[in-house]
């Protein structure tokens, strides 16, 4: 996908150019020049474009690891390959934290109830032409088959009821790893699936 992408880019950048160039040397009564800079300024853009979209292959590589593998198996040791030390969580509730050793803290939380969560696909996976910003779709699975600490040593028994709903994660990247993290899915669903839904 990201090759194609690239491939598409770079094949408007050249058919442009072409134009260009072709414009310039007819000889016709209206003669459009070209100079130098202005063909400089466009191989600098194809540049930029190409950079651009191998930048954002790179990080929706890094993503869906850090999903398939990274959360799925539960190997937090490896999260900082996506994620920066002082990352920002916001979550769907609307709150956010701070720091990736909060982060694993929560995502380990999740595991507690619902060992087998897991996200296995990515439907639509895309991002910024320079990388910066990628948006990914998934879908979050897994069965609540553990006890579910509520806080003061208590606990809501499973109810052995599997979930399954759709997830988004719009990531801010820098030097090749996310330094804000916004979550996306709907609490109420996740509760009703859980069997917890009022």
């Amino acid at each position: 996908m990201s090759k194609l992408i690239i491939s598409i880019n770079a094949l408007i950048v050249t058919i442009i150019l072409a134009v260009v160039v072709t414009l310039s040397s007819c000889n016709s009564g209206n003669t459009i020049s070209v100079s130098k800079t202005e063909i400089d300024s466009l191989r600098n853009q194809i540049k930029e474009m190409t950079a651009g979209n191998q930048l954002l292959a790179k990080n929706l590589v890094t993503f869906d690891t850090l999903d398939y593998t990274v959360f799925s198996n539960q190997q937090w040791v490896r999260l900082h390959e996506s994620h920066s030390k002082d990352i920002k969580v916001n979550w769907p509730d609307g709150h956010f934290t701070m720091g990736i050793e909060r982060h694993i803290s929560d995502l380990k939380s999740m595991f507690v109830y619902a060992p087998d969560t897991r996200i296995k696909q990515h439907p639509v996976r895309f991002g910024s032409s320079n990388g910066e910003w990628t948006a990914v779709t998934g879908i979050m699975e897994g069965t609540f088959s553990k006890p579910m600490p509520i806080g003061g040593g208590k606990f809501i028994q499973p109810t052995g009821k599997s979930f399954k709903l759709p997830m988004c994660t719009i990531g801010h990247w820098k030097d090749g790893v996310m330094i804000e993290e916004y979550l996306f899915w709907d609490n109420q669903t996740y509760m009703n699936q859980l069997g917890l839904g009022k």
